[in-house]
C-alpha cells in the first residue's frame, strides 16, 4: 500500500491516504526506518523499503502491512 512518510514534532509519522490514517511511528527494526519492520501507534507493523541513503521527507513510498496488535 501507498503512505506518506514525514517527520514531525512527536516523531516519524505515517499517513495512510485509503484509510484516512495517521500514526506516530512507536518502533522500528532498524534504527533509520528504511529496510525493515516498523510498528505504528495503532498496533499496525509495515515492512518499509530500504534505501542506499536515507530519503528527503516527506516521501511515499510502498510498504506492506505486516499483522495488528493482539
Amino acid at each position: 500500500m501507498k503512505v506518506m512518510v514525514r517527520n514531525t514534532l512527536k516523531g516519524m509519522e505515517v499517513y495512510v491516504p485509503k484509510k484516512d490514517l495517521e500514526e506516530i511511528v512507536v518502533e522500528s527494526e532498524k534504527d533509520d526506518l528504511w529496510g525493515g519492520w516498523a510498528k505504528l501507534s495503532n498496533g499496525w507493523m509495515l515492512e518499509m523499503p530500504s534505501f542506499d541513503s536515507p530519503p528527503k521527507l516527506p516521501i511515499t513510498v510502498d510498504a506492506r502491512r505486516l499483522a495488528d496488535a493482539e
